[in-house]
C-alpha cells in the first residue's frame, strides 16, 4: 500500500511557480460579452506584450518593465503601477523609441493581435511599386490587430499610432500571423472561410486569397523559414501551403472535430494542433503523420463523442522556444505543460475560462487569456537540452524528413532525428 501511494503522488504532476497577473478593468455596466481576451502576444525582440481586454481596447506594455513589477508587487495586478510610471517615461520627448506603454481603442471587438518587425533589406515583393507611403527602418515594430467586423488595423507600436486600415474580410478575423522572415507579410484567417496575405511593405496590399477551408478559419501559423503556412478551422481541417507558390500543398486529416489552434516547433520538424476533440496532435508536417497524441479526457472519447461537448475542448497550443516543451489551454480549467517525450503532463495549473496561451519570446514565461479580459503568467519548465536534441534541432531547421531519410546513418539516429524515438 505503501509503495501504490508513493508511485501515486511521485506520478502527479508539479504546479508551475505562478509569476504574476494583469487583470482587466471592470466592464462598464458589468456587460460580460465582448470581454474576452481571445489573444495575447510578446513582440519578436521580447521588447513588449499585448492583450485584448476586450469591449475594443488593446493594451501594450513593455514586456521587461512588466516582469520588475511582478517582482517588487508580488504576482497580483500592477496595471495602475506600471501606468504611473510609464506615464512619467511618455512625457519624456527626448526618448522616443524608450518602450512606453499604450491603450488602443481599436473600434470594434478585438479578436486577433499579431506583432511584426521588419528588416530592412527585404525587398517587398510588389517590385514594381517604386514609391510607399511608409518608409521601414530597422527599428520598426508593428501590432497587427484582427477586428469583429472584419478590419484588420496596423499600429505603429513605439507611438500607439494607426497606420494601416485593412478591409478586404467580410467576417471576424480570427487569427493573424507575420512571416518570421522580416518581410512584413501578414496572414489572416477569417470567418468568411478565407486566408488573406497582405504586404505591409508595400502599404498593406493584398497580394493573394488562399480558399480551401469550407467553413471557419480558426488560426494559422508560419513556419520558422516562413515557406509553409499552416491553417486550421472548422470541419477537422489542417492545411498546409506553399507560400511561395501560394498553392495547397496537403490537408491533414485525424482530428474529429474542429481545430482551432496550431503552431510549428522552432525547428520547423514539428506542428501542433488542438481541437475540440480534447486532443492536441503533433505531426510531422513534411510527411503528414500524427507522432505524438496529448489526450486532455481519459479515456480517450470515441469518434462520435470527440465531436460534441464534452467540457474538455483544448482552446489553445503552443511551442516552447526550446523544442522540448508544448503547453495546452483546455476548458476543464486546467493548462498544461507536456514533454514532447512524454505520455502525461510535466506541470498543470488552474485556470477558469482561459481562451488563449503563448510562450514568451525567451520560453520562460507562459502568458494565458481569460474569458473576462484579464492575463495570467506561469514560470516554464526548465530544463538543460541534452546534445541529441539540440543537434537535432540544428539538423532539422535546414533539413526536411525526406532528406533526413536519405542519410547515410544508422536506422536509430534517423528515427531519433525524425522525432520518432
Amino acid at each position: 500500500c505503501c509503495v501504490f501511494k508513493r508511485h501515486v503522488l511521485c506520478s502527479l504532476p508539479a504546479r508551475p511557480r505562478a509569476v504574476g497577473e494583469l487583470l482587466a478593468p471592470t466592464a462598464p455596466f458589468d456587460k460580460k460579452c465582448g470581454r474576452e481576451n481571445w489573444t495575447v502576444a510578446f513582440a519578436p525582440d521580447g521588447s513588449y506584450f499585448a492583450w485584448s481586454q476586450g469591449h475594443r481596447i488593446v493594451k501594450l506594455v513593455p514586456w521587461a518593465q512588466c516582469l520588475r513589477n511582478f517582482l517588487l508587487h508580488g504576482t497580483k495586478n500592477v496595471a495602475n503601477s506600471i501606468s504611473t510610471r510609464l506615464a512619467r517615461q511618455n512625457s519624456d520627448g527626448g526618448q522616443k523609441n524608450k518602450p512606453c506603454e499604450h491603450i488602443i481603442d481599436c473600434g470594434d471587438i478585438v479578436w486577433s493581435l499579431a506583432f511584426g518587425s521588419s528588416v530592412p533589406e527585404k525587398q517587398s515583393r510588389c517590385v514594381n511599386i517604386e514609391w510607399h507611403r511608409f518608409k521601414f527602418g530597422q527599428d520598426q515594430l508593428l501590432l497587427a490587430t484582427g477586428l469583429n467586423n472584419g478590419r484588420i488595423k496596423i499600429w505603429d507600436v513605439y507611438t500607439g499610432k494607426l497606420l494601416l486600415n485593412l478591409m478586404d474580410h467580410t467576417e471576424v478575423v480570427r487569427d493573424l500571423t507575420f512571416a518570421p522572415d522580416g518581410s512584413l507579410i501578414l496572414v489572416s484567417a477569417s470567418r468568411d472561410k478565407t486566408l488573406r496575405v497582405w504586404d505591409l511593405k508595400d502599404d498593406g496590399n493584398m497580394m493573394k486569397v488562399l480558399r480551401g477551408h469550407q467553413n471557419w478559419v480558426y488560426g494559422c501559423a508560419f513556419s520558422p523559414d516562413s515557406s509553409v503556412l499552416c491553417s486550421v478551422g472548422a470541419s477537422k481541417a489542417v492545411f498546409l501551403w506553399d507560400m511561395d507558390k501560394y498553392s495547397m500543398i496537403r490537408k491533414l486529416e485525424g482530428h474529429h472535430n474542429d481545430v482551432v489552434a496550431c503552431e510549428f516547433s522552432p525547428d520547423g520538424a514539428l506542428l501542433a494542433t488542438a481541437s475540440y476533440d480534447t486532443r492536441v496532435y503533433v505531426w510531422d508536417p513534411h510527411i503528414g503523420v500524427i507522432l505524438m497524441e496529448f489526450g486532455h479526457l481519459f479515456p480517450p472519447p470515441t469518434p462520435i463523442f470527440a465531436g460534441g461537448a464534452n467540457d474538455r475542448w483544448v482552446r489553445s497550443v503552443s511551442f516552447s522556444h526550446d523544442g522540448l516543451h508544448i503547453a495546452s489551454l483546455a476548458d476543464d480549467k486546467m493548462v498544461r505543460f507536456w514533454r514532447i517525450d512524454e505520455e502525461f503532463p510535466v506541470q498543470v495549473a488552474a485556470l477558469n475560462n482561459g481562451l488563449c496561451c503563448t510562450f514568451s519570446t525567451d520560453g520562460s514565461v507562459l502568458a494565458a487569456g481569460t474569458q473576462d479580459g484579464s492575463v495570467f503568467f506561469w514560470a516554464t519548465p526548465r530544463q538543460v537540452s541534452s546534445l541529441q536534441h539540440l543537434c537535432r534541432m540544428a539538423i532539422r531547421r535546414v533539413m526536411p524528413t525526406s532528406q533526413v531519410k536519405n542519410l547515410p546513418i544508422p536506422p536509430k539516429v534517423v528515427e531519433f532525428l525524425c522525432y520518432q524515438i
